[in-house]
């Protein structure tokens, strides 16, 4: 049956275990997660040597795959099968290979933990394979993040540990370093390893750990345009094109573009209050004071017009305008026309 892997994980960390566990999607951070402390916990360490055995996809056929996991354990209560890149196994897109694991999987063998972590790619939704494995298996299908759900997935994840942490470092983090929640993950402990338990992350710490410029960031630059200060935003302009390498402009250009989107979606919702709003654009309320800003500061018709200079200096920072300038310049002069 169809979990969430915060189910699986808290099953797991209970001590209980399936036969069969089938990981699939496009957010490789849960099927990890899972996989990885199955392979940790579910035997001691004398246990492993005979009774756990890890493939690759591309390595197996899916008889091999099965005639693993059918063997019995040695001297133990269980074995661990895991085949990671599972949607690089042989014969799995194969009407042999699925028959196989179909038949396997209305009796698999109970000593047995098989795992496949099926990274990257989901099982064809219309065939019999994706029914048998949501019906017989723990089944778990992971989507990446939207943009609109990590400042949430960003608080929530660091509560969990233990710790706080305030809105702008949230909006820092989920503007920078996006929604790949290992890397993310992998950032926010290099700051957690030097809290105590129960301090809060702030900017000071997201600067010296992370690397982003708590002043010299694209949420500030955000922040200048929407608030129409062209001195902040020109000396945060200067910053970029003096350390080009760290700052690429095409992810600005997509965060700004976002944000005109979100500010299009605000002159468009007829019901104005917050709680309408925010639900809307897909913000959070915190963040609705800067957008309620802008909005007076940029009208539906100079919203308009801003996308389409923001889309211009896409083209050019792509090299597609046989005129393009650096990206220096080509940001240097979106500015100016967003603002003016």
């Amino acid at each position: 049956m169809s979990n969430t892997p915060e189910k699986v994980l808290a099953d797991l960390k209970a001590g209980k275990y399936a036969p069969v566990y089938f990981l699939q999607g496009d957010e490789p951070y849960y099927i990890d997660q899972i996989a990885d402390y199955i392979e940790d916990h579910c035997l001691s360490e004398a246990e492993k040597g005979f009774n756990q055995t890890i493939m690759y996809g591309k390595d197996v056929t899916m008889a091999q795959v099965l005639t693993n996991a059918k063997r019995f354990p040695m001297m133990a209560e269980r074995q661990v099968v895991i085949v990671k890149e599972a949607k690089d196994i042989q014969d799995i897109n194969k009407e042999e290979g699925q028959k196989l694991l179909m038949h396997y999987l209305d009796q698999p063998v109970p000593s047995t933990v098989l795992v496949f972590a099926h990274k990257h790619k989901n099982l064809d939704g219309r065939k019999p394979l994706a029914k048998a494995a949501k019906a017989k298996s723990v089944f778990v299908a992971t989507a990446q993040l939207r943009d609109y759900q990590l400042p949430q997935w960003i608080e929530d994840y660091i509560r969990q540990k233990g710790y706080g942490i305030n809105d702008r470092s949230i909006m820092m983090l989920s503007e920078y370093v996006g929604t790949n929640l290992e890397r993310l993950t992998n950032e926010i402990g290099k700051m957690l390893i030097n809290l105590k338990e129960g301090d809060s992350i702030n900017e000071d710490l997201v600067q010296k750990y992370v690397g982003i410029s708590k002043d010299y960031n694209v949420f500030e630059l955000q922040r200048a345009i929407s608030f129409r200060d062209p001195v902040k935003a020109n000396r945060i302009v200067r910053y970029f094109a003096a350390n080009a390498k760290a700052n690429p402009i095409i992810p600005m250009i997509a965060l700004l573009y976002s944000f005109y989107s979100k500010l299009l979606i605000f002159h468009g919702t007829k019901d104005k209050s917050d709680q309408s709003l925010t639900s809307a654009m897909g913000v959070r309320p915190f963040a609705l004071k800067e957008y309620k800003a802008a909005a007076r500061s940029y009208p539906l018709g100079k919203v308009m017009q801003n996308i389409s200079f923001l889309r211009k200096a896409d083209l050019k920072s792509k090299g597609v305008d046989s005129g393009a300038a650096a990206d220096g310049e080509v940001l240097k002069e979106l500015v100016f026309l967003l603002m003016h």
